[in-house]
């Protein structure tokens, strides 16, 4: 929209508020004020009184949501040195703070390393995990020498304890506390050359993945991790693990690329006992597949593992696993969400293992012997009720899960093709969350991605037919004040309250997941917008809540088919807008809806027709820029949308065209002349004021009026005045 400033004023004519002609000046500068077309997503976010900002008034930065303790209302915010407790329903109210920084010593050792040029020498915090209901258990980077700690939860007692976490803040790390185990992947040396799956702490012997073994881990970066049951048994459960990996491969020379990977270790695995002390003897791993094929045939693949959600459903054994990607290398920007079943991910586990073989040494399925018990199996799980513990597996599993580590065949997305993506753009996603909501026709899943522009996407997912799926973004908007264009986001959550929390480097933002004030006062731009937070309740769109007392709630998510939903609504009224002869002036029609086309009619004389214009326009989102206007320009013009069917008017402009020359001699005075007398009334009195002059410019004179008493709050009587009178005198003139 700032385009379109500049196209304006280099159009208009010379105006000044220092000239007799003030009133016409002021014009200018209404004229002009009505070119903010659309805020920039971020005020328009803020002006809705939806998000809710927060960010320390003191040095800090780096803003984790590590953790969301809904018992107690608080949400646990890891950032640079501080660990933050915020109130749930509201991030602005009074927060409990603990300052936790590396102490001078440590920092002055870290710098003395080299590190610390952009900052690092600083205890990032990095881990929140729930202890008991009192105590939480956090780590932080330490300056390179990672602590950790037990803290109440209100953030008072301190209880200093050794731990993990990564040296480098730079190293991402995932970690989960299950019964008193601390399970995390993350790089556990200095120089960030040491990845590990490991267990600590607990009852449980400490075990962690083969060291320096690039068919393990190959400078891994973990993405995610839960635990996730296989099985009524429980001596079953496995520990499911997401991340990203750097491979060499054969067929392409030595350039490395980068693959996904899912991997998962049994929970009881205590190490072998002969070969692999204390390492996992159950570690196996499997590749991710997210591509699109292209009309041209060309196969894009997302190769970059940047998230992971897990969606609970019914059968805790069974959730949806969310998968965003991004393509690798920077020349190319692109995107991708895959969804994958925990059904499929099983059948690749218990599938065939990979084997490099032959003279060119490359990736061939294992037809050889697989031994007893099958590698990846837990001990005294389902099918090994004799083996009680790893300890007890036969030499031969053992050194076959060291040397095999990887499954042959990759795991597929369902339906075998993303759920969303994003192509030549100038954006990548970074983080996502998903959100299950209730609507009058179903339940949908709704995805909020935050990109590395920092704004946030929320999309749809809705049935296109009975075998596929199809995503629809509802809206993008700034969360950040200070991301134009150059921050990532780093985490999002949903909260039962139906609140988005997102962190960045900047901040941390609470959105209101229901908008609905931003789809406008009309029955079917509601419907349109197929939010299933929102509903039409009559007189406006709504935060709609299942019940079946409110039944008059009319939403359509599945077909967003304002025929069946709304009644006929009124004409849209026309707004006035005036133009000067040979300058430039732009027409805006925004829909509320981004899948929306926009078509404009033009009617002269009673006849419309689509606007086929000779000469300079300019069609954008937010309108057309009429250049060069002549007298034939002068009529009404119709803003059309289109959707589903569905075709409604945006806008009605009537587009008057005043005289060159009438412009030109009310602003011939010269601008530096300082008028001599300011007589009472709106406007400075003038020789020309005796002139008569056509109706459009009474016209404006009124409008003008109207308009500045606007912007003055003492004059509210007048402006409803002005209005009626404004009204009266363009039913005379029109």
């Amino acid at each position: 929209s700032y385009t379109y400033h500049r196209y304006m004023c280099v159009c208009m004519f010379r105006c000044s508020l220092w000239t007799p002609w003030c009133w016409f000046s002021k014009w200018c500068k209404c004229f002009l004020t009505s070119l903010q077309l659309s805020p920039p997503p971020h005020t328009e976010l803020m002006d809705t009184r939806a998000a809710r900002p927060f960010s320390f008034t003191f040095n800090t930065s780096d803003y984790r949501v590590l953790l969301m303790d809904q018992d107690q209302g608080r949400l646990y915010l890891g950032s640079r040195e501080y660990l933050v407790a915020l109130d749930m329903q509201n991030v602005n109210k009074e927060p409990l703070i603990i300052h936790w920084p590396a102490s001078a010593k440590r920092k002055g050792e870290c710098q003395m390393t080299g590190k610390g040029r952009q900052g690092e020498c600083a205890n990032f915090v990095r881990l929140i995990e729930p202890w008991n209901r009192t105590h939480l258990y956090t780590c932080g980077t330490g300056a390179y020498q990672p602590i950790c700690e037990h803290k109440e939860k209100n953030l008072s007692a301190v209880d200093l304890e050794s731990g993990k976490c990564s040296y480098d803040p730079k190293q991402e790390s995932v970690a989960v506390l299950i019964n008193g185990n601390l399970y995390a992947g993350v790089h556990i040396d200095f120089m960030s050359t040491d990845a590990a799956l490991f267990r600590t702490m607990g009852g449980r012997t400490a075990i962690r993945t083969e060291q320096y073994d690039s068919r393990w881990l190959n400078e891994p970066v973990f993405v995610q991790i839960q635990q996730i049951p296989d099985s009524a048994e429980r001596n079953d459960d496995k520990l499911y693990f997401f991340f990203r990996e750097k491979t060499l491969d054969s067929s392409g020379g030595t350039s490395p690329s980068v693959l996904a990977r899912v991997g998962r270790v049994c929970l009881n695995d205590e190490g072998g006992q002969k070969s692999l002390v204390n390492r996992w003897t159950t570690f196996l791993k499997a590749r991710l597949i997210c591509s699109v094929i292209g009309e041209d045939g060309v196969e894009t693949r997302f190769d970059e593992l940047r998230d992971v959600f897990i969606q609970p459903t019914q059968d805790e054994r069974n959730p949806m696993v969310y998968a965003l990607f991004t393509t690798a290398g920077s020349v190319f920007k692109g995107s991708a969400v895959c969804v994958y079943s925990m059904a499929d991910i099983r059948n690749v586990f218990n599938g065939p293992f990979a084997h490099k073989h032959g003279h060119n040494y490359q990736w061939t399925e294992y037809t050889g012997k697989i031994p007893y018990p099958r590698p990846g199996t837990c001990p005294g799980g389902t099918f090994t009720p004799g083996i009680r513990s790893s300890k007890n597996f036969s030499d031969e599993a053992v050194n076959f899960i060291r040397a095999h580590p990887l499954m042959f065949h990759p795991v597929y997305p369902i339906h075998r093709r993303p759920l969303v993506v994003r192509t030549g753009v100038d954006y990548r996603y970074t983080a996502m969350v998903v959100d299950q909501v209730d609507a009058v026709d179903g339940r949908y899943e709704v995805l909020f991605l935050g990109t590395d522009h920092g704004t946030v996407q929320k999309v749809i997912v809705l049935p296109k037919d009975p075998t596929s799926m199809e995503e629809l973004t509802l809206e993008e908007v700034e969360v950040f004040r200070v991301c134009l264009n150059t921050c990532s986001l780093f985490d999002l959550l949903v909260s039962p309250q139906q609140q988005l929390y997102v962190s960045s480097d900047a901040g941390l933002t609470q959105v209101s997941l229901h908008r609905c004030d931003v789809y406008g006062r009309a029955c079917s731009d509601c419907c349109l917008a197929r939010d299933p937070y929102c509903a039409w309740d009559g007189e406006s769109c709504s935060a709609f809540t299942p019940s079946a007392k409110r039944r008059s709630r009319r939403q359509d998510v599945k077909h967003g088919d304002p025929l069946r939903q709304c009644r006929v609504e009124k004409r849209l009224r026309e707004t006035v807008q005036f133009g000067v002869e040979g300058s430039s002036t732009f027409l805006e029609c925004q829909p509320r809806s981004p899948q929306a086309t926009i078509k404009w009619l033009f009617q002269r004389e009673g006849k419309r027709k689509v606007l086929n214009r000779v000469g300079g326009i300019l069609k954008t989102n937010h309108g057309i820029l009429l250049k060069s206007l002549n007298q034939s320009d002068a009529g009404l013009y119709h803003c059309l949308a289109t959707e589903n069917n569905f075709k409604h008017t945006v806008a009605r402009v009537a587009l008057r065209i005043l005289d060159r020359d009438i412009v030109l001699a009310l602003t011939a005075q010269d601008e530096d002349e300082e008028p001599k007398t300011r007589q009472a009334g709106p406007y400075p009195q003038s020789p020309l004021l005796s002139t008569p002059f056509p109706p459009e410019i009474r016209l404006i004179n009124q409008y003008c009026q109207s308009y500045w008493e606007q912007l003055n709050p003492k004059q509210q009587q007048r402006k409803r005045t002005s209005r009626r009178h404004t009204e009266s005198q363009d039913q005379g003139l029109g």
